[in-house]
């Protein structure tokens, strides 16, 4: 594992086949299709050819999946994703997804911590990116905490039922 790749309670590692339950149960949790754009459940054969075909190649697939575990119960705590990876521009969007049980702990603080560093480090980035709706107060103070700017508001980015949500558009320049 690289070095960047581990803080003192959590690490960041690639995606196993052991983390298939996991990923079914964190991929079809309805509550978090609205900032994921997911419209339908994932079934556990789907999943599986995901893992199956997934060869973490930031260049070749334009994505960077990674599993964020604590280090002293080997526990799957959230997933990272980069992507929209634009090589040419050194930038990515950027996914954090931490589970309930996790948050509050410092566990997203900790994961974003480790993901920043390997992004500048060894992926050479020079932005990240995220969107974030207004009304997700945790995950906002989280990001403006780490240093990530509010550059832009986008009206109704993100529908609700009937309705739409605003979202901001924050970014980190490394």
């Amino acid at each position: 594992m690289e070095h960047n790749l581990k803080g003192p309670e959590y690490s960041l590692r690639a995606l196993e086949p052991t983390d298939l339950d996991v990923l079914y149960d964190w991929e079809n949790d309805a509550r978090t299709w609205l900032v994921t754009d997911t419209m339908a459940p994932f079934s556990r054969q789907m999943l599986w050819q995901y893992l199956e075909n997934y060869t973490g190649d930031i260049y070749q697939s334009r994505e960077l999946r990674l599993m964020a575990v604590c280090n002293a119960t080997g526990e799957a705590v959230g997933t990272v994703d980069f992507f929209n990876f634009n090589p040419l521009n050194n930038r990515a969007e950027l996914g954090l997804y931490i589970a309930p049980q996790w948050r509050g702990r410092g566990a997203g603080r900790a994961v974003l911590d480790l993901l920043c560093d390997y992004a500048r480090n060894h992926l050479g980035l020079r932005q990240l990116y995220v969107y974030i709706t207004t009304d997700n107060e945790p995950c906002l103070r989280l990001f403006d905490s780490y240093g990530f700017h509010r550059a832009g508001l986008l009206r109704q980015w993100v529908k609700r039922g009937r309705t739409y949500t605003d979202a901001h558009l924050l970014q980190l320049l490394f």
